[in-house]
């Protein structure tokens, strides 16, 4: 099979006798032909539907002949930011400018604009007036709505209407994006394209719509936090295909309108998407001048599902994909790993088969599949739902499988597992097996914190069942005779976590002898829970106050604290102790750092 990549030039163009093109996609990242990146996805999506596609990726918005290299596109201009939020790829949680992007070529910085969804379209219309704009990818999917902006600290209006696109696509956007595709072929108008599932769209007048919730307006939210979190809220119990409504959000004289999420893929539907013909490389103009380093990490991975049905306070995925498992065939997994393993750069590591969780691959519930997921119960919290089955036993055929055919040596689950799925008896044998073969000496897990309180504000399981995993891990590698580690990721600084909660965990680390480099810095990401926390300091549902550690001192010392051993934490650390009255425990931090404190 041919597997060209698809054009970003003209002369590309040429090679393919396209004189121009249907659908062009504007993406703040390398053009790296994965089914790991957005637009390359949605891309092969449209392409395999009969329609040509370009890419332009990380135009120079100095230069308006970069959005006119490939011309103006028959149907529309698609817009995303890249895999991340622009302002994360761009800033650190201290809002510093980061000095590398692994998503741009050696990992340049500064390769994409802030708020490049924004400037992008404006410069698409500034190019082509009059041309209709389609917004995807996780910035415009969270931001879709009234929403806090950590950057500017404040709440932004819909980017539907920063930017003054035509249509916001919202999830994993390839349902929505060819019916997009098809309407406008058929000789629709942008303008009246409505009823898509999975899209948002701004009009004067709302009388023609039915079964909706209103929520506050934009005027209301920004101006009042309770109303803020009131919005967030209602919008927040429609996130479900099957039972969600149509949110209506006022902004001004005019109407941002969410239609309800769109329907999961089936597993046919997503072995064809996972089967494109995807060049799994990123575009040779790279090849000069170093490649693209985050397409390094998933060079030989595997994505085996999607959704996640954790919902972590802090996490986006809820409000992306979903908390229903959509998971591929075997088959196709299978046929994956073959084209891999047809390459001449594959040395016989699978670096990864997995999702959002690992060990989700397979789960079902009997409501997935017409009723949705429960809207006043959760899946894992306080503990597994009876009703959620796992696929472990799948998932084990699938290894085994895999591990048969011929030039692959191992196997490695690199995208982490939720360890509260692996305590009961009937994940035993899961444990067993990716303990036994499928980790390269590290397996990653995510207590976050050991607070309780703070637990409960992010959705996690209790320390102890963290505890009891580590119990459990430890067991089974001197059962099978192998010395392997847990790599843990930590939140500092999420709301709900004080001084002395910090200070607690760094006991606990320490007698437990966890020197923890894995430290993620809160960031209130746009229509999550978390976010909503931080900006309003109450939880949005039971409106309960909480401590926020919104001071950029505070949360160095709290991530001090968690990472004890290091030299340049100890100001931090005596700092704490003093603010807290507990100088008499700085014996025990000199014990792991080199040289007396300074006061």
């Amino acid at each position: 099979m041919n597997k060209k990549f698809l054009p970003i030039s003209k002369e590309e163009m040429n090679e393919r006798s396209l004189e121009e093109l249907d659908v062009i996609i504007v993406t703040g990242d390398a053009y790296v032909d994965h089914p790991s990146c957005g637009a390359a996805v949605i891309g092969r999506v449209l392409e395999d539907a009969g329609f040509s596609v370009g890419i332009i990726p990380q135009p120079d918005c100095q230069r308006l002949e970069d959005f006119r290299s490939l011309g103006r596109p028959k149907l529309f201009f698609g817009v995303t930011a890249g895999h991340l939020d622009s302002m994360i790829a761009n800033y650190t949680a201290n809002k510093n400018r980061r000095r590398n992007d692994e998503h741009s070529p050696s990992a340049r910085s500064y390769a994409r604009p802030d708020r490049a969804s924004i400037i992008y379209t404006n410069k698409i219309k500034e190019a082509f007036p009059n041309i209709p704009v389609v917004l995807g990818g996780i910035e415009t999917s969270l931001r879709r709505l009234a929403h806090y902006d950590y950057w500017s600290d404040k709440v932004r209006r819909s980017i539907l209407l920063d930017a003054k696109a035509d249509i916001l696509v919202y999830g994993m956007g390839e349902k929505q994006v060819l019916e997009i595709a098809k309407g406008l072929k058929g000789g629709r108008d942008i303008r009246t394209l409505d009823n898509i599932k999975g899209t948002v769209v701004v009009r004067n007048k709302i009388g023609s719509l039915e079964k909706y919730i209103e929520i506050p307006s934009f005027e209301e939210a920004s101006g009042n936090k309770n109303k803020f979190n009131e919005a967030f809220r209602l919008a927040y119990a429609e996130f479900d295909p099957f039972r969600g409504k149509t949110i209506i959000q006022k902004h001004a004289s005019r109407f941002v309108i969410q239609f309800p999420p769109a329907l999961p893929l089936t597993t046919e539907e997503m072995d064809r998407v996972y089967g494109l013909n995807y060049a799994r490389a990123a575009h040779p103009v790279y090849d000069k001048t170093g490649g693209v380093p985050g397409f390094e990490a998933v060079r030989f991975s595997i994505i085996s599902h999607r959704g996640c049905p954790g919902e972590c306070s802090f996490c986006s995925l809820y409000m992306h994909q979903g908390r229903i498992i959509q998971s591929r065939s075997c088959e196709s997994i299978l046929k994956e790993v073959k084209d891999l393993i047809g390459r001449a750069d594959f040395r016989g590591t699978i670096t990864d088969i997995g999702g959002p969780t690992a060990n989700t691959y397979k789960a079902e519930c009997e409501f997935w599949k017409d009723k949705g997921a429960c809207k006043d119960k959760k899946c894992l919290l306080p503990s597994k739902c009876k009703n959620l089955k796992l696929g472990n036993d799948e998932t084990i055929k699938l290894w085994k499988a895999v591990m048969r055919l011929p030039k692959v040596k191992h196997l490695f689950i690199g995208s982490g597992v939720r360890y509260d799925l692996l305590l009961d008896k009937s994940s035993e044998g899961y444990l067993k097996e990716l303990c036994a073969n499928h980790i390269s000496g590290q397996l990653k897990v995510a207590p976050e914190h050991s607070d309780e309180s703070v637990l409960k504000l992010m959705n996690k399981p209790s320390f102890k069942i963290y505890e009891k995993f580590v119990e459990k891990f430890d067991a089974m590698n001197k059962s099978i005779g192998k010395n392997q580690y847990l790599v843990n990721y930590f939140i500092s600084s999420h709301p709900g976590a004080t001084l002395e909660s910090a200070l607690k965990l760094s006991l606990e680390l320490m007698d437990k002898h966890v020197h923890p480099e894995q430290i993620q810095d809160f960031i209130p990401l746009p229509m999550t829970i978390s976010g909503c926390m931080y900006y309003t300091k109450k939880d949005p549902f039971t409106e309960r106050d909480i401590y926020v550690a919104a001071g950029l001192r505070e949360r160095k010392t709290q991530r001090a604290l968690m990472q004890y051993k290091q030299e340049k934490n100890k100001v931090y650390i005596v700092e704490a102790l003093r603010r807290l009255n507990k100088m008499s425990l700085m014996g025990r931090f000199r014990f792991y750092m080199k040289g007396k404190p300074r006061s």
